[in-house]
């Protein structure tokens, strides 16, 4: 049963991860009705967040081109002359505005992680959250409706390198959000960022994507270091199945969220995370 619990949260995980209505509310949510029975607490907490790998890991090899700075190409390695040769700039531009936008999250997750994590990890302040950034998403996406039809909305920044430094940063303390208030959602939160500061729906998923690589990543590593390796055989295969499924399940929800965007608005998971707020605050309010 232990191992059955594993996939459906891997499940939660992969498709929760990259829509934008919170992974970690989804996790907390259904351990409300189905507990581990044989792990610890000190193991469920890093279990919440290193879950959160195998998603990342999807990312990574469907925009592995995109993301590899190194190219063995020799023809651009010769207009590169130099120590940097085989680096491609424009990649390495990217990894610098990735690297910028984790800034904040980094540093005051560092600060207050779980100062945020007994404040507000409950079902209450994770409905609030959700309801919150529901109608954000429904707000914003009515604005930009309205400044298109009366032709005042300026070109929307379509690539990555259209992205600036400064919206880079913006977008960082609109991840931060999702440090302090779980229910936020990490991807919801910098893509209404994203849409605010110019993006389309498309380059703001797509940068999403991007940031979670890094941010994920440390966030797992300080977990994995905070809980130490002393694993029992079955937190350890729990931990394994629950990446591995939210790895594929991810597959298939990214390819589906950027092809949704294209041609449709954010406004549906709005609604979703409203009706799900209402829910939550109905059942433990």
């Amino acid at each position: 049963m232990e191992i059955i619990k594993a996939i459906i949260f891997g499940i939660v995980e992969g498709i929760t991860e990259w829509l934008p209505i919170s992974s970690t509310g989804h996790l907390i949510l259904v351990e409300q009705f189905l507990k581990f029975e044989q792990v610890s607490p000190d193991f469920w907490e890093m279990f919440q967040v290193v879950i959160q790998l195998g998603a990342i890991l999807a990312v990574v090899l469907l925009y592995f081109k995109k993301i590899w700075p190194f190219t063995t190409k020799k023809e651009k390695a010769i207009k590169q002359k130099g120590i940097l040769s085989f680096l491609d700039k424009d990649i390495m531009n990217l990894w610098g505005k990735i690297l910028v936008a984790c800034i904040p999250a980094a540093i005051i997750g560092l600060l207050f992680d779980d100062v945020f994590e007994a404040l507000f990890y409950n079902p209450v302040c994770i409905a609030i959250a959700l309801i919150v950034f529901g109608v954000a998403f429904i707000i914003v996406e009515n604005r930009n409706k309205m400044k298109s039809k009366h032709s005042i909305k300026p070109k929307e920044k379509e690539t990555k390198e259209e992205i600036t430094y400064k919206d880079a940063l913006i977008i960082g303390f609109f991840q931060l959000l999702a440090a302090i208030f779980p229910g936020t959602s990490r991807s919801g939160s910098t893509i209404i960022g994203s849409l605010l500061i110019g993006l389309s729906r498309p380059n703001a998923a797509e940068f999403t994507f991007y940031l979670a690589i890094p941010t994920m990543f440390g966030a797992s590593l300080l977990k994995v270091v905070k809980f130490g390796l002393a694993f029992t055989g079955m937190e350890l295969a729990i931990l394994l199945v629950a990446m591995f499924v939210s790895f594929i399940v991810s597959m298939f929800v990214i390819k589906f969220l950027m092809n949704y965007v294209k041609k449709h608005n954010f406004k549906v998971f709005g609604y979703y995370r409203i009706i799900l707020g209402i829910i939550v605050l109905f059942i433990h309010g």
